[in-house]
């Protein structure tokens, strides 16, 4: 159960233009946008920032792995289902989801990618656990423009964790299967956001 109830999108007619992208791009609303809404001018910003998050230089792919990352490290389930099911449609592969958590020895993974998650997942980390050796490694693949970038998702994603996990926002049903089919073999199981 929500700490906080999410408004109705009929009562929300000045966000329904970025309702409707969100909702083609991801195939549902999420609920997290609803109690967002609460704030109308948090909600606008947050829309601001995500799409400027959905560019940049980095593929969609690496940039879907880190978010997943990010939400796996940090443990919120809300944003583990979001992210792996967002991953998938833009060419993750359920193996490398299975995975995420072996980036540093599976095949799956290239030695750019491991840089990446190796920084997603420590940043996720309370407190923050990023060395610079990690930004040594980071620095072999990445050139400065692109490290900012990769840290801009972390950041972003690490705001939505808090957010979802601290409000337990109910988890939608389009994800909530997704990570059920994909993610369960892990014992994976959505808790508070039920």
């Amino acid at each position: 159960m929500p700490r906080i109830e999410p408004l109705q999108r009929e009562d929300l007619a000045q966000f329904e233009a970025f309702f409707a992208m969100i909702e083609d791009a991801m195939g549902f609303l999420p609920n997290s946008l609803l109690t967002m809404a609460r704030w109308p001018e948090l909600l606008q910003a947050f829309s601001g920032l995500a799409g400027v998050i959905a560019t940049g230089k980095i593929p969609q792919e690496l940039r879907m792995l880190v978010a997943f990352m990010t939400s796996n490290a940090a443990g919120c389930r809300y944003c583990q289902a979001h992210t792996s099911h967002s991953a998938a449609q833009g060419g993750v592969t359920r193996e490398k989801l299975q995975a995420i958590f072996e980036f540093e020895s599976s095949q799956l993974f290239s030695e750019r990618e491991r840089a990446a998650l190796r920084v997603a997942a420590r940043a996720a980390m309370v407190p923050n656990a990023v060395e610079d050796r990690d930004f040594d490694a980071l620095h072999k693949y990445f050139d400065e423009d692109e490290v900012v970038e990769l840290v801009a998702h972390i950041s972003f994603f690490g705001w939505l964790n808090r957010w979802n996990d601290t409000l337990a926002t109910t988890l939608e049903d389009i994800p909530r299967r997704f990570a059920e089919i994909t993610l369960g073999e892990g014992g994976w199981k959505v808790d508070k956001h039920d």
